[in-house]
């Protein structure tokens, strides 16, 4: 059976953020991932996924002071002590929450030489992967496209992989995020294939829309089947931003 998990950073939004739980698991999702969890106190958030019956799959680190344009902080050398405060809390709830995955955001390169930032990146996320592999966890790296995060330190899978795999730490994984993979690269399912071996997390989204993922240049049976081929047998992120209202848009779910 394929899992789905709900972004309720993004789905459900037409209720306060504790109440979008709920609703995932009564439009039938096993599991729930967001971005930043962290303005709701641990022991609230596991009263409401366990009175939902479902799991929370992933969230993410802190983004750092968006004010001051931030967007992660793991290549910025001045942020080290924040960064590594960041990991530290996402481990905490991750831990207590019995969290699979934390995505570590890398941050906004700026005027950064970029073997400055490259290796404070390298060395940022080789202390996170050694933490959380201690815990049982898994960190994610995730390329971000260019056109709706420019001059983010990553754009590209090949460039993640790569980054990993120089990181060489079993605990660092790639999120491949088909929206942004899709924009910045194509050849979905050759890199798919490529990278398997470091697959950490898929999210879907259409494209260009970021819309439900019944419509754009992606083919979703096709890179479903491609998954199943492959052997993959995690969640798969719904990380869209829905056309209506929520629930009245999950029929390419149902008609999978």
């Amino acid at each position: 059976m394929r899992l789905f998990s709900a972004n309720i950073s993004f789905m459900f939004t037409e209720r306060p953020f504790l109440e979008r739980i709920a609703a995932a698991a009564a439009a039938g999702f096993p599991a729930v991932e967001c971005h930043f969890p962290y303005e709701h106190p641990i022991p609230v958030l596991r009263e409401h996924l366990a009175a939902a019956g479902v799991r929370m799959n992933g969230i993410n680190t802190a983004p750092g002071d968006l004010s001051k344009g931030d967007w992660g902080l793991a290549c910025l050398p001045d942020r080290r002590d924040a960064f590594r405060d960041g990991v530290r809390q996402a481990l905490d709830y991750a831990v207590a929450l019995d969290i699979p995955t934390i995505h570590v955001m890398a941050g906004m390169v700026g005027d950064l030489d970029p073997a400055t930032a490259r290796g404070t990146f390298c060395d940022n996320m080789r202390l996170a992967a050694e933490e959380a592999g201690a815990a049982g966890k898994v960190i994610l790296t995730e390329p971000l496209n260019s056109r709706d995060r420019p001059g983010y330190f990553i754009s590209r899978s090949d460039e993640a992989v790569a980054l990993i795999r120089e990181i060489g730490h079993p605990a660092l994984k790639l999120m491949f995020d088909a929206y942004h993979v899709q924009i910045m690269e194509g050849d979905l399912t050759r890199r798919l294939e490529r990278h398997f071996d470091v697959l950490g997390h898929v999210q879907i989204a259409a494209v260009p829309s970021r819309a439900e993922p019944d419509e754009g240049e992606i083919d979703l049976t096709h890179l479903l089947a491609t998954l199943d081929r492959l052997g993959y047998q995690s969640f798969i992120g719904c990380e869209y931003k829905p056309r209506a209202r929520t629930e009245d848009g999950l029929g390419w779910m149902k008609g999978l």
